[in-house]
């Protein structure tokens, strides 16, 4: 499918390929309960030159396809991240981030012989040393509270309602991954109306996001299951309102917590509606995790204090959303957000 696209056709490639796993059929405990979780039947490695040659095959397109200044993510685990990076160098990739997503909730390691594998690694490299690609630095900013975004990003497994299952209520796909993950992503290194390719598309996590951020993309996927699930979220997910989208971007004893971290996380919906507790001014949330009101564009303390002529504003406490009839401060969600859970 790969080889069908136009040389320099595409913006950005986002690629979750095969961990390099050699598994014969579901991994099962000896009272025949499925694993679900690292355990050392894991580590059955494939041939490496056969992973090798396929990578070296799937990652030679991507760079076919990418415009000059394009850039592609790849994500993996020590099994093949490695691998992935040395072939992305000798096909002439120029690495421009390794980037840490710690996982705030992962699978135990079941036999206590080594540490819990609590992240993954995110290659994001540029098609070649000349590309002038395209960081969006201030969005990512924004959307860290007004914060430099750093290169370990701390988020949850997929969980809840947004992890898919088949009828059986188990997981559809073994490794789906996070909404937040992939917002953050195609908002770092994409702009609005350009093309984003996933080759391993799965169950459509990057095309949903794609579509909600205004974003062109072409998915491969192969497995029935997944490629209807896809077609699922696509035909539920909507478009955030474009006024949210071509935004440029732009009481601290709470827990540290980013605004923009509960847009990425679908908790506020680019769109969504503030107010004042008096209703008196109002504001929209773009996808960066900024506010838009009039002329006034920012982070919700800056936008906050400019709608009210003054120096400064705790916007957590001065913007208020709506919620099953009742007017709450934006406070709550960090206050939710620090919560125990169980």
């Amino acid at each position: 499918m790969l080889r069908m696209l136009p040389d320099a056709s595409v913006n950005c490639v986002f690629a979750d390929p095969p961990y390099n796993l050699q598994l014969r059929g579901e991994l099962r405990r000896p009272d025949d309960s499925l694993v679900d979780g690292v355990d050392d039947d894991w580590d059955r490695f494939d041939d490496f030159a056969a992973y090798d040659a396929f990578t070296r095959d799937w990652l030679g397109e991507c760079r076919r396809i990418l415009r000059k200044d394009g850039t592609l993510w790849v994500i993996g685990s020590y099994h093949n991240i490695f691998r992935i990076g040395a072939i992305l160098q000798d096909l002439g990739f120029w690495i421009l981030n390794d980037v840490i997503w710690r996982k705030t909730n992962p699978m135990p390691n079941f036999r206590g012989r080594r540490f819990t594998n609590a992240h993954e690694t995110m290659i994001w490299a540029a098609k070649s040393k000349e590309s002038r690609y395209k960081f969006n630095y201030q969005a990512m900013k924004a959307l860290n509270d007004d914060l430099q975004m750093r290169s370990d990003w701390t988020m949850p497994l997929c969980t809840g309602t947004e992890r898919l299952r088949n009828t059986h209520g188990l997981k559809l796909h073994p490794t789906q991954k996070p909404e937040a993950l992939l917002h953050r992503v195609i908002l770092s290194s994409t702009s609005p109306g350009e093309i984003i390719v996933d080759p391993f598309l799965g169950t459509g996590t990057t095309a949903a996001v794609a579509k909600r951020l205004h974003r062109h993309f072409i998915g491969i996927e192969r497995h029935p299951a997944y490629v209807e699930a896809a077609w699922g979220r696509l035909q539920a997910e909507a478009r955030a309102p474009a006024s949210a989208v071509i935004a440029p971007p732009t009481g601290r004893e709470a827990p540290r917590i980013a605004f923009g971290s509960f847009v990425e996380r679908g908790i506020l919906r680019p769109g969504t509606q503030l107010t004042d507790k008096q209703r008196r001014v109002a504001a929209e949330v773009t996808v960066e995790g900024t506010l838009i009101s009039g002329a006034h564009r920012g982070s919700i303390h800056q936008v906050g204090a400019a709608v009210q002529n003054a120096p400064s504003c705790n916007g957590w406490t001065f913007w208020h959303f709506e919620r099953d009839g009742a007017l709450l401060p934006l406070d709550i969600l960090r206050k939710e957000d620090a919560a125990p859970v169980g």
